[in-house]
């Protein structure tokens, strides 16, 4: 056989199954043109033959009715599957899942970005409105936003999979928009409760599925960079909208701050819900319990789902109390107001440079990595921190190392997933589980203060050892598909 006959690669020759689909296409346009060459330059019967094997190779038929040409190395998929690398058009940064980055950007800004202000209403409810009840008990409105942000996860994947993210926008619109003016309104415990804790945390749940789940559709090669550049929203979101609220506070008061804050996120979601789409198509498949059965019966999707579960603990408490804690050591109230803010701009960074390294030396890789510097900043800095500055450099640290966490997780999920066209229900299954952490981690730790009379040494270990305990179990997740070996992308 000639030297030009087309050459089968093999797993090693492609590179690992996360191989960029530029290096497949490449691959593919070289063995066209030599074989393009060859047919020219052989006699008829040589020429036969080759048209032949081609046929053969992409598994049809000789003649017209061949099958489009199989992917090679580790993609068992043809060129033209919507699945296959070369589909994704985001790696190529076309109009339209740039678009969707600009979008999902602004969506998280006004979703997670506003979730990640509950440091600033902890300490201000405690000073105000609901200065009679305990730090436990005003932590359950923090904790049932964090909650229903994340537990409506598995019903949102269905309607997102049947439906696309469309009604999914419009309706979280809605219903954040609405408990934020129903905010403004509120002045009892219980009326905070549904409106804050309850109704605009929905909303936000709409859009934080909706768009996490269109914005992966577009990306294989650059998915990490893509979601960190999405999460850095959430983190933006976090300076201003603190900012903003403790300024006009003072000014205007607490309703018509909301208010103002309620009509700023109207405006950035309309944009939102011009600009996200979905690269896939909506499938109306019946809805079946196995589909969110079926990952949990998976070793790696257990292990992961288990480690971030646990991790949450130590990730949402340090957030949540981090402004109590500055109080206790004798923070002004006018410092005490940026140090969230600080917090969430250490946490741009992390959410960014994480991302584009993760796509270089593995999301497991730097997720692990980020997770030890998590660990190292809670019992290095924050459990002896006694002065404003180590606690502003604490913020600021663990800003940027749990900024990782956060934008790298979804991307571990779309790793561990054969099938994207599942990963609405996947990421809402995984989510669903990790929301209850998030619901009972904040009133554990105000329990943990009140046990230990106003100290936080309890909380801040509780911290520590659920993020040791998170990253070992996400490092054996990696285990499940690597083994130990240290040195491999994954």
């Amino acid at each position: 056989m000639s030297a030009s006959t087309p050459t089968l690669h093999t797993a090693s020759d492609v590179g690992s199954p996360t191989a960029s689909a530029y290096d497949v296409e490449k691959d593919h346009h070289v063995e066209e043109t030599t074989n393009a060459q060859a047919l020219s330059d052989t006699a008829p019967a040589t020429r036969a033959e080759l048209e032949k094997e081609e046929d053969l190779e992409s598994g049809g038929q000789a003649g017209e009715n061949a099958a489009p040409p199989a992917a090679k190395g580790p993609f068992a998929l043809p060129i033209t599957h919507p699945m296959h690398p070369s589909q994704f058009s985001g790696d190529r940064f076309e109009r339209a899942p740039v678009l969707c980055l600009v979008g999902a950007f602004f969506a998280i800004f006004c979703s997670f970005g506003w979730i990640n202000c509950v440091g600033f209403f902890q300490q201000y409810y405690q000073e105000n409105q609901l200065k009679n009840y305990s730090p436990s008990s005003i932590s359950w409105i923090i904790s049932l936003e964090t909650f229903f942000m994340f537990f409506g996860g598995p019903l949102v994947g269905i309607a997102y999979d049947r439906y696309g993210p469309r009604y999914l926008l419009i309706a979280g619109t809605f219903l954040h928009v609405f408990g934020l003016m129903m905010t403004s309104l509120s002045s009892e415990y219980y009326q905070f409760i549904l409106a804050q804790g309850i109704c605009s945390p929905i909303g936000a749940c709409l859009l934080f599925f909706a768009t996490v789940t269109s914005s992966m559709t577009w990306f294989f090669k650059w998915r990490a960079l893509a979601f960190g550049i999405v999460a850095a929203g959430s983190s933006l979101g976090g300076v201003i909208l603190p900012v903003l609220v403790s300024n006009l506070i003072p000014q205007i008061g607490f309703a018509w701050t909301m208010r103002t804050c309620a009509f700023f996120i109207l405006a950035l979601l309309m944009i939102s819900n011009f600009t996200i789409t979905s690269r896939l198509p909506p499938t109306k498949k019946p809805i079946c319990l196995s589909d969110f059965i079926d990952p949990l019966r998976e070793i790696p999707f257990v292990l992961l789902t288990i480690g971030g579960f646990i991790a949450f603990f130590g990730i949402f408490i340090p957030i949540g109390y981090v402004v109590v804690a500055a109080s206790s050591v004798g923070m002004s109230p006018r410092l005490q107001n940026y140090i969230v803010p600080c917090l969430n701009a250490a946490s741009i960074i992390g959410r960014t440079i994480p991302g584009a390294l993760a796509d270089k030396i593995g999301r497991f890789n730097m997720f692990i990595i980020m997770s030890l510097l998590s660990i190292i900043f809670v019992f290095a800095l924050w459990v002896p921190a006694k002065s404003n500055a180590l606690i502003i450099v604490f913020a600021c640290f663990f800003g940027f190392s749990s900024g990782a966490f956060v934008s790298l997780f979804p991307a571990l999920i779309a790793e561990i997933t054969p099938d994207l066209s599942k990963l609405g229900v996947r990421n809402g299954t995984s989510f669903a589980i990790l929301s209850i952490s998030a619901l009972v981690g904040t009133p554990i730790a105000g329990q943990l203060l009140i046990a230990d009379h106003g100290k936080f040494l309890g909380a801040q270990l509780f911290s520590g050892f659920t993020l040791v305990l998170g990253a070992i179990l996400v490092l054996a997740c990696r285990y499940t598909k690597v083994g130990f070996a240290i040195m491999t992308k994954v």
